[in-house]
Formats: structure tokens, sequence, C-alpha cells
């Protein structure tokens, strides 16, 4: 008995030995798996909004050794009525509004600075967006029509085996995926678990198997296909997109800070949501697309493309807003007025007859409420009609 009993005893020690050793391997996957188990959480989503880059793998976008650009200050503007109201609802952490180009008005909320990198989620795809005219510009992508098997070839005999670089651009690929951010076993979710684990992305996207529709026939947001543009981005030139957008966006920009990207085990870049700016650098940005793609007197994104880009040209239904080359187009928007958006309040508003730029950053747990979209822009067009 007392043999069976030390055995025992033996063998719950090295169980335990064996958890300590497999804990203290893998800790870093175990830390970032609770932070995205954690990421939304009530009491730390404003905190973690603005330090991803303390729980996640990530690349920096070198912002290169030129001057920090000018962002001058205008006429300080009073804020239309119901925006206070608005903000509050919305948790707001960050408003930015240009005025051909001059800051109007810029505040920080809930704990939050101008020095704060904080998340784009989906805003980052508006960045890719930019980034994949220059290369289409420069001839390193031949065509929007080329397959995207032509520059990810590891994505042959999968749900994209028929889709263009101009299908994913439009969310039109027909690929199944379930975005729902509230469902745990969703593929938006799965996706955020291989990110945090340090799998790899690629592997990820050439496993989707399903299709719902044939490309170009219908629409449906699916944030996997632009990581599937990121694909084509590293056949096409052999590059990363971290050092491309460094290259031919950011350094151009003269940020004041150097973003970085979230990235998956194996260096890629978290392309369709991984951004990390200020919101004074987000504005810039948005201000150069605002100007046809010119900044300080260089041309940074050929103008065609942001023309091209941003007209609803992919088939949304008549219920939804307009989407292009990875932006939003409003309801009953007017030539020059869209948008980059991205999950829990992050915006890049932009209304070019009227020279207004609003960047805004939030952590808005009801983002996905009845209306918020609306009122969003609503509340963005009243401040530009206020001015």
């Amino acid at each position: 008995m007392r043999t069976f009993a030390t055995w025992i005893l033996r063998a719950a020690l090295a169980l335990a030995l064996a958890a300590l050793v497999i804990g203290l391997w893998k800790r870093e996957e175990i830390t970032r798996l609770l932070a995205v188990n954690s990421l939304f959480a009530e009491d730390r989503i404003v905190r973690n909004f603005s330090n991803m880059d303390a729980a996640f793998l990530t690349a920096p976008l070198p912002r290169g050794d030129g001057p920090v650009s000018a962002l001058p200050q205008g006429d300080r503007i009073s804020l239309p009525p119901g925006v206070a109201e608005w903000k509050a609802a919305r948790s707001v952490t960050s408003l930015l509004v240009l005025k051909d180009g001059q800051i109007v008005h810029e505040d920080y909320a809930l704990g939050t600075t101008s020095q704060d990198r904080r998340i784009s989620w989906s805003v980052a795809k508006s960045f890719l967006s930019a980034l994949t005219g220059v290369l289409l510009d420069e001839g390193a992508i031949a065509s929007l029509d080329d397959p995207v098997t032509k520059y990810a070839p590891m994505l042959a005999g999968g749900a994209y085996d028929r889709a263009s670089i101009r299908h994913v651009l439009n969310m039109a690929s027909g690929v199944s995926f379930d975005e729902d951010y509230l469902d745990f076993y969703s593929d938006i979710n799965r996706m955020g678990r291989v990110l945090a684990m340090g799998g790899a992305m690629d592997v990820f996207a050439a496993s989707l198997v399903d299709t719902f529709a044939d490309p170009g026939t219908d629409w449906q947001y699916v944030s996997i296909d632009t990581h599937v543009i990121g694909m084509v981005i590293r056949g096409a030139t052999g590059r990363s997109v971290s050092d491309l957008l460094a290259e031919k966006i950011i350094a151009p920009l003269g940020l004041e800070q150097q973003p970085y990207y979230l990235t998956d085990g194996e260096g890629v870049a978290f392309v369709l949501g991984g951004l990390n700016m200020t919101t004074r650098d987000y504005a810039r940005f948005g201000q150069m697309i605002a100007q046809g793609g010119r900044w300080q007197g260089r041309q940074i994104v050929p103008e065609h493309w942001i023309d091209a880009s941003t007209k609803p040209t992919a088939p949304t239904g008549p219920d939804e807003f307009g989407y292009g080359y990875q932006w939003w187009i409003p309801h009953n928007s007017r030539p020059g007025e869209y948008m980059g958006r991205g999950i829990y309040g992050q915006y890049i508003y932009i209304d070019e007859q009227s020279g207004v730029v609003i960047a805004t950053t939030a952590a808005d747990r009801k983002f996905r409420a009845p209306g918020v979209n609306a009122q969003n822009v609503e509340i963005f067009r009243r401040i530009a009609r206020s001015l």
C-alpha cells in the first residue's frame, strides 16, 4: 500500500513538473491567449487598445529619418449640439477634425493622450488599399483581374481558387467566413486565437475551403480577404508588407511616432486590423488621401487609384453601406465622401468637398447595436456641415 501511495505521489509530482515546464515553455503563447480573451473587457478595453504591443507579437513600421510634417493649428471650433453626448455614449477616446489640412478640433478622453498609439482595427484595410494602388502603378502587380493564386500559390485548391485581386479588394470573393465577434467559435475569433498563439495566418487562409457564391457576384464583409491582399503583395514583391508600407506610405507622411503592426508567429503583419498609430498620424494619412494622394508636394498614392478605390464598386445590397477597394461609402454620400472604419468605433472620415477629415478612436462595446454606424456618420456630417 505504501509503495502504491509513493507511486501516486511521484506521478503527481511528475505531472506537476511537466505542467510547470510546459507553462514556462508556452508562457508567451498563453499570455497572448489570455490577452485575447480579456481584450474587450469593460475594465480593460481602453487601456488594451493603447497597449497592444504589451501582449502581442509586433513589427515596427519605421517612420524614416525625415522631419515631422506639420499639422497647422486653425481657428478652433465649437462642436455642434449632440456631439458631446455622442462621444460619451460611444466611448470615444479621441476626436480630431481637420479643415483644409488645419486642426480645428482635437481632444482625448478616458485617460488617453495624443501620444497613445491606438489600434486601428479595420481602418488598417484602407492603408493596405493605398499600398496596393502604389504597387499596381509601379507594375509589381500586373492587373487587378489577375487571380490571387498567381501571387499566392498556396491558396490554390481552396476557397480562393477562382478569386481575383479585384474580388478580394471588393470583399466579393464569395468565401464563407463567419465574422461574428460575439461567437467564440466564429472564424474571426478562431483567426484571433491563431494570431495570439503565434500560428501562421497564411496557413489559416489556405485552410478555408467553403464558398457561398461565385467570386464577384455577391458581397460579404470577409476580413480574411484583406489578409489575402497581403499575401498577394508579398508574393508579387518578395518583401514584407511592413517594409513596403513603411517605405511607400509611412516615411513620406512624416509621422510623429513610429507605428507598428501586430504580427503572427512568422512575423507576417496582421494587415486586416493590426496597425497602431497616434490619432494625429491617422489624420495625416486621411488628409493625404483627401488631397488626391499628395503630401508635402509629393505624390504618394496615385490620384486615379484613390478615385477608383473610394467609389462603391462592390456588389453590396441596398440596405448596406457602399464599398470600394477597402473603403466604405455611406448611404446618400456625395462625391468624395468615404471612410475607413474599424470595430469598436475607429474611423477616418473624409469629405473632400467640404475639406474635412475626421479621425476618431473609441472603445465602443456597443458598436454593433442597430443604428450606431448610421449615427456615427450623421455626427461626422454634422461636424463637416458646421464648418
